[in-house]
C-alpha cells in the first residue's frame, strides 16, 4: 500500500537541546495496515499487535545498518506470543523493514476487557541480532504497569538505567470516499546519558511496581526538573496529533516543545517487510531426519510450511528435505 501522505510510515529523530533529552516521532499507516491485513485478528490481539509495532520502530530507529531489533511479549493468559521484527535499513537512507504476529487462545479471550489484561503474568522481551559471528543481546522485563508503552519505559530503566517515555495511539480510520485503514502514531521521549549520571541508592529497590526502576530512582537536580518539564509538555499531546493526518512530524515538535529548542535529524522510511523464503525453511528443516520429514509429509507428497509473519505459503519435495538430503547436497557440491 503506498502512502498519501509524506510523513506516514516515517520515524523522526530529534533532540530538545535546552533539557538534554532526546527522541523519535513516528508514523505508521501503510506498514500498519499490512501488518493487520495478513491475519484476521480480534479488536484486542490487533490493539496488542499494533502498540508493539509502534514501540518497535521506535526503539529500532536507533539500530545500524543490516541489525535486527525484535521484540518478544510472552504471557499466560489468551494473548500468548506477541512478536515483531525491525530490520535496520541495508544502506544508509534507505528503508528500514518491519513485520510483526500474534499467538493467542481464542476461547480463553475475553474481548470485552483491556486488551493488556489478557497478556497476564509473562515478560517483555527486546533481542538486538548484530549478524553473523555476534552474540545476540537479549533483554528481559516482567510484565508491569498498565500497558505494553509501560512495559518498555520499564525495560530502558531497568537494563539501561535511561528514564524512557512513551505516547502512542491508533486505530482504523476512514477518508470520504476510501476505504477504511490503520494508522498509527506517537512519541519516544528519553533523558541522554550523563557523565556520573547513576541511579540513586534507596536501599529498597526500586520505585515502580515490585520494586522495578522507575525515573525518579535514576534522577536527582536539574535532570530530574528537565525530565520532568518535557514529560508535562507531552501531556498535552491529543491523540490526532500523534496520529498526524494533517499535523507533520516536525510541526508536532514545534507544537509540544517549542522552548525546549527541538533539533531534528534525517527521517528513517518504515516499509512492511518478510524476510521468509524457501531456503530458509529448508535450513530450518536440514536437523530433522528421514523419519521425521515422512511424518511431515502430507497426502499429496509434499511438506508445507507457512510463515506466521507475512502468511506465505511453500511446498517441497521431501526427498530434497532433512539430515540426508542435506549431507547428499554437500557432497555433490565438494565433487563438482
Amino acid at each position: 500500500m503506498s502512502t498519501t501522505i509524506p510523513w506516514d510510515d516515517t520515524v523522526l529523530p530529534f533532540q530538545l537541546d535546552a533539557s538534554d533529552v532526546r527522541g523519535r516521532v513516528v508514523r505508521l499507516d501503510g506498514a500498519l495496515d499490512e501488518i493487520l491485513g495478513q491475519h484476521s485478528y480480534p479488536p484486542a490481539i490487533e490493539a496488542l499487535v499494533a502498540e508493539t509495532a509502534l514501540l518497535t520502530a521506535l526503539i529500532g530507529q536507533s539500530i545500524k545498518l543490516r541489525w535486527k531489533l525484535s521484540i518478544q511479549v510472552r504471557g499466560k493468559g489468551p494473548a500468548r506470543l506477541i512478536a515483531t521484527d525491525y530490520y535496520g535499513p541495508e544502506e544508509e537512507g534507505g528503508p528500514a523493514r518491519i513485520r510483526a504476529y500474534a499467538s493467542y487462545d481464542a476461547e480463553r479471550l475475553d474481548e470485552g476487557a483491556d486488551p493488556f489484561s489478557q497478556i497476564g503474568e509473562g515478560y517483555f522481551a527486546v533481542m538486538l541480532d548484530q549478524g553473523p559471528h555476534m552474540t545476540p543481546y537479549q533483554g528481559f522485563t516482567p510484565i508491569a504497569g498498565t500497558s505494553l508503552s509501560d512495559c518498555a519505559q520499564t525495560y530502558f530503566a531497568q537494563s539501561e538505567q535511561l528514564p524512557t517515555r512513551f505516547a502512542l495511539t491508533f486505530g482504523r480510520s476512514q477518508s470520504p470516499g476510501q476505504a477504511a485503514s490503520w494508522r498509527g502514531g506517537g512519541i519516544m521521549l528519553q533523558h541522554m546519558p550523563q557523565v556520573g549520571m547513576a541511579m540513586k541508592d534507596t536501599g529498597e529497590g526500586g520505585s515502580g511496581e515490585g520494586g522495578l526502576l522507575d525515573h525518579t530512582d535514576i534522577l536527582s537536580g536539574e535532570p530530574a526538573e528537565n525530565w520532568n518539564r518535557v514529560n508535562i509538555l507531552l501531556n498535552t499531546v491529543e491523540e490526532m496529533e500523534l496520529i498526524g493526518p494533517s499535523v507533520s512530524p516536525t510541526q508536532l515538535l514545534t507544537r509540544l516543545f517549542s522552548e525546549e529548542e527541538p533539533r531534528v535529524f534525517p527521517e528513517t522510511e518504515v516499509h512492511f517487510g518478510c524476510s521468509c523464503s524457501e531456503d530458509k525453511v529448508r535450513q530450518t528443516m536440514s536437523i530433522y531426519g528421514a523419519k521425521d520429514i515422512k511424518r511431515m509429509t502430507t497426502e499429496a507428497g509434499v511438506v508445507t510450511a507457512d510463515c506466521q509473519f507475512c502468511g506465505a505459503h511453500y511446498e517441497m519435495d521431501p526427498a530434497t528435505l532433512g539430515l540426508e538430503a542435506e549431507k547428499a547436497r554437500k557432497e555433490a557440491e565438494a565433487r563438482e
